[in-house]
């Protein structure tokens, strides 16, 4: 086997949370032409308003560091292609990533302000980041019309407020890194499968859509600041394994500053998959 990239380890997936002041302004302004490809610029054009348009160059500028930290390609130079559901790869140079790096997954999120990234090896990984303050007037009911029944049925027996619209907001960002880390998006419906919560922190029972498996996967859920969840959801190795680690890098990441280690999840029982839910 080759030796990984130095600087990272083999087995460890990373998180990389950086709000949109760890990057200024003018500095994304000024990378942006030079980083980003012509699809991204094009993207970033596109925006009518200001700030919609630096959330996505902090986004992306994030994107292209934290490659070239992990695979030691200038950032300028890292060829992403996107699936047909606009999820993008990173695409390996001929004759494959400098210094040994094995082949990598990445998935990004960003939502009113705040953006993260997750890194892994030879393992599908998604991500997903809310704000528990976006509700406004209706709430958070339009979400939770799109889960299964389980789910509102407990997010029912929850008193209104705080309490409710955190558990809801903690299914969905899951739901979200689930459905990213298969590479489907929004086009794998909600309501086709399903968490069970702890009651502070983490999933204690997950049923999958039809054709996956429960325990092929593995899911952490974590408040980098407060008032903002991130779950993300990561598969294990062939042999049933989590990753050995997972680490929180926080800030716009210029050089390589101390993460900080995340716990790795316990295990989660597999509940039946719901056969022809969301058809």
């Amino acid at each position: 086997m080759k030796p990984a990239h130095p600087g990272t380890r083999e087995d460890t997936v990373g998180l990389w949370f950086c709000p949109n002041d760890g990057l200024d302004q003018p500095t994304s302004t000024l990378l942006a032409p030079h980083w980003l490809d012509e699809h991204e610029r094009e993207t970033a054009g596109r925006f009518l308003f200001e700030r919609d348009r630096r959330q996505y160059l902090v986004a992306h500028c994030l994107v292209r560091r934290v490659l070239s930290l992990e695979t030691g390609i200038p950032e300028a130079e890292a060829v992403l292609w996107r699936s047909s559901r606009g999820r993008p790869f990173l695409q390996a140079p001929p004759g494959g990533l400098p210094d040994g790096a094995r082949d990598l997954d990445f998935n990004l999120s960003h939502a009113h302000g705040f953006n993260v990234m997750a890194v892994a090896r030879d393992r599908r990984v998604g991500v997903d980041i809310e704000r528990l303050d976006r509700g406004g007037e209706r709430g958070f009911d339009w979400v939770v019309e799109s889960f299964a029944p389980q789910e509102r049925a407990y997010l029912a027996g929850l008193t209104a407020g705080g309490r409710r619209d955190r558990a809801t907001l903690r299914l969905w960002t899951l739901k979200e890194a689930y459905a990213k880390a298969r590479g489907l998006g929004l086009g794998l419906p909600f309501d086709s499968f399903s968490f069970e919560l702890d009651e502070e922190q983490g999933v204690t029972a997950f049923r999958p859509p039809e054709g996956d498996n429960a325990d092929r996967w593995c899911f952490v859920e974590l408040t980098p600041r407060p008032q903002v969840l991130v779950s993300l959801a990561v598969e294990r190795s062939p042999d049933g394994a989590p990753p050995a680690r997972i680490e929180l890098h926080d800030g716009f990441p210029w050089g390589r500053a101390v993460p900080r280690d995340i716990p790795l999840p316990g295990p989660h029982r597999a509940l039946a998959p719901l056969v022809g839910a969301g058809a």
